[in-house]
Protein backbone atom coordinates (compact mmCIF):
# COMPACT_ATOMS: atom_id res chain seq x y z
CA UNK A 1 0.00 0.00 0.00
CA UNK A 2 1.55 3.44 -0.89
CA UNK A 3 0.88 6.97 0.24
CA UNK A 4 -2.74 8.57 0.23
CA UNK A 5 -1.47 10.80 -2.10
CA UNK A 6 -0.73 10.95 -5.69
CA UNK A 7 2.51 12.34 -7.72
CA UNK A 8 0.04 15.37 -9.25
CA UNK A 9 -1.31 16.62 -5.48
CA UNK A 10 2.59 17.07 -4.54
CA UNK A 11 3.06 20.55 -5.64
CA UNK A 12 -0.23 22.11 -4.64
CA UNK A 13 0.22 20.45 -1.39
CA UNK A 14 3.83 21.85 -0.88
CA UNK A 15 3.36 25.13 -2.12
CA UNK A 16 -0.14 25.54 0.08
CA UNK A 17 1.44 24.01 3.02
CA UNK A 18 4.77 25.84 3.07
CA UNK A 19 2.30 29.41 2.99
CA UNK A 20 0.30 28.28 5.51
CA UNK A 21 2.37 26.97 7.94
CA UNK A 22 4.80 30.33 7.46
CA UNK A 23 1.81 32.16 8.10
CA UNK A 24 0.93 30.49 11.38
CA UNK A 25 4.66 30.53 12.48
CA UNK A 26 5.05 33.90 12.02
CA UNK A 27 1.49 34.47 14.03
CA UNK A 28 2.87 32.30 17.30
CA UNK A 29 4.69 35.51 18.53
CA UNK A 30 2.11 38.00 17.35
CA UNK A 31 2.61 41.54 19.03
CA UNK A 32 -0.61 42.97 20.65
CA UNK A 33 -1.30 45.01 17.99
CA UNK A 34 -0.95 43.03 15.20
CA UNK A 35 -3.11 40.29 16.96
CA UNK A 36 -6.16 43.69 17.76
CA UNK A 37 -5.80 44.06 13.78
CA UNK A 38 -6.33 40.56 13.44
CA UNK A 39 -9.06 40.08 15.64
CA UNK A 40 -10.63 43.17 14.51
CA UNK A 41 -10.95 42.25 10.62
CA UNK A 42 -12.11 38.51 11.62
CA UNK A 43 -14.65 39.69 13.89
CA UNK A 44 -15.90 42.32 11.86
CA UNK A 45 -16.62 40.13 9.52
CA UNK A 46 -17.61 37.06 11.83
CA UNK A 47 -18.90 38.68 14.45
CA UNK A 48 -19.00 35.67 17.23
CA UNK A 49 -15.10 35.71 17.00
CA UNK A 50 -15.81 39.48 18.80
CA UNK A 51 -15.98 36.85 22.20
CA UNK A 52 -12.36 35.88 21.95
CA UNK A 53 -9.40 38.19 23.17
CA UNK A 54 -7.53 39.50 20.51
CA UNK A 55 -4.60 37.44 21.10
CA UNK A 56 -6.26 34.83 22.01
CA UNK A 57 -7.60 35.12 18.23
CA UNK A 58 -4.62 35.06 17.41
CA UNK A 59 -2.71 32.14 18.93
CA UNK A 60 -5.77 29.79 17.89
CA UNK A 61 -5.46 31.33 14.30
CA UNK A 62 -1.69 30.60 14.61
CA UNK A 63 -2.43 27.22 15.69
CA UNK A 64 -5.30 26.36 13.13
CA UNK A 65 -2.46 27.48 10.47
CA UNK A 66 0.12 25.49 11.61
CA UNK A 67 -1.51 21.92 12.08
CA UNK A 68 -3.07 22.71 8.52
CA UNK A 69 0.25 23.82 6.95
CA UNK A 70 1.61 20.59 8.47
CA UNK A 71 -1.30 18.36 7.18
CA UNK A 72 -0.98 19.46 3.50
CA UNK A 73 3.04 18.74 3.90
CA UNK A 74 2.63 15.11 5.20
CA UNK A 75 2.48 13.05 2.53
CA UNK A 76 0.59 10.45 5.12
CA UNK A 77 -2.09 12.88 5.34
CA UNK A 78 -4.82 11.91 3.04
CA UNK A 79 -5.04 14.92 0.24
CA UNK A 80 -9.04 14.03 0.39
CA UNK A 81 -9.03 15.19 4.02
CA UNK A 82 -6.33 17.50 3.65
CA UNK A 83 -8.21 19.18 0.69
CA UNK A 84 -11.11 19.31 3.04
CA UNK A 85 -9.05 21.13 5.81
CA UNK A 86 -7.95 23.90 3.24
CA UNK A 87 -11.51 23.89 1.33
CA UNK A 88 -12.86 24.86 5.13
CA UNK A 89 -10.14 27.63 5.70
CA UNK A 90 -9.65 29.51 2.83
CA UNK A 91 -13.77 29.65 2.37
CA UNK A 92 -13.41 31.34 5.49
CA UNK A 93 -10.84 33.78 4.32
CA UNK A 94 -13.07 34.47 1.14
CA UNK A 95 -16.13 34.98 3.10
CA UNK A 96 -13.71 37.54 4.69
CA UNK A 97 -12.80 39.44 1.83
CA UNK A 98 -16.54 39.18 1.13
CA UNK A 99 -18.09 40.46 4.20
CA UNK A 100 -15.06 43.46 4.62
CA UNK A 101 -16.12 46.84 3.45
CA UNK A 102 -13.39 48.53 1.57
CA UNK A 103 -11.53 45.59 0.18
CA UNK A 104 -13.85 45.37 -3.31
CA UNK A 105 -14.90 47.96 -5.50
CA UNK A 106 -18.32 48.90 -5.31
CA UNK A 107 -21.00 46.30 -6.72
CA UNK A 108 -17.86 43.72 -7.76
CA UNK A 109 -16.00 41.17 -6.93
CA UNK A 110 -12.88 42.71 -8.68
CA UNK A 111 -10.30 43.64 -5.00
CA UNK A 112 -9.83 47.24 -4.09
CA UNK A 113 -5.91 48.07 -3.75
CA UNK A 114 -6.70 47.17 0.09
CA UNK A 115 -8.22 43.86 -1.10
CA UNK A 116 -6.00 42.23 -3.48
CA UNK A 117 -3.95 40.51 -0.28
CA UNK A 118 -6.91 38.38 1.17
CA UNK A 119 -8.26 38.30 -2.76
CA UNK A 120 -5.41 36.33 -3.54
CA UNK A 121 -6.47 33.97 -0.93
CA UNK A 122 -8.98 32.57 -3.63
CA UNK A 123 -6.43 30.56 -5.03
CA UNK A 124 -6.22 28.33 -1.98
CA UNK A 125 -9.92 27.84 -2.45
CA UNK A 126 -9.41 26.57 -5.66
CA UNK A 127 -7.14 24.11 -4.50
CA UNK A 128 -9.15 22.93 -1.41
CA UNK A 129 -12.19 22.16 -3.68
CA UNK A 130 -9.57 20.52 -6.39
CA UNK A 131 -8.77 17.95 -3.85
CA UNK A 132 -11.69 16.94 -2.87
CA UNK A 133 -13.84 16.83 -6.41
CA UNK A 134 -11.22 14.73 -7.36
CA UNK A 135 -11.30 12.36 -4.21
CA UNK A 136 -15.17 12.10 -4.72
CA UNK A 137 -14.59 11.51 -8.27
CA UNK A 138 -11.81 8.35 -7.76
CA UNK A 139 -14.22 6.68 -5.19
CA UNK A 140 -17.24 7.22 -7.62
CA UNK A 141 -14.68 5.42 -9.75
CA UNK A 142 -14.33 2.22 -7.55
Amino acid sequence: MGLPVKIADIAPRLATGAFILNSGLSKRTADEGTATGLHGMAAGAYPVLGKLEPQQFAKLLAAGEITLGAALLAPVVPTALAGAALTAFAGGLVGLYLRTPGLRKEGSLAPTQEGIGIAKDVWMLGIGLGFVADAVARRRAR
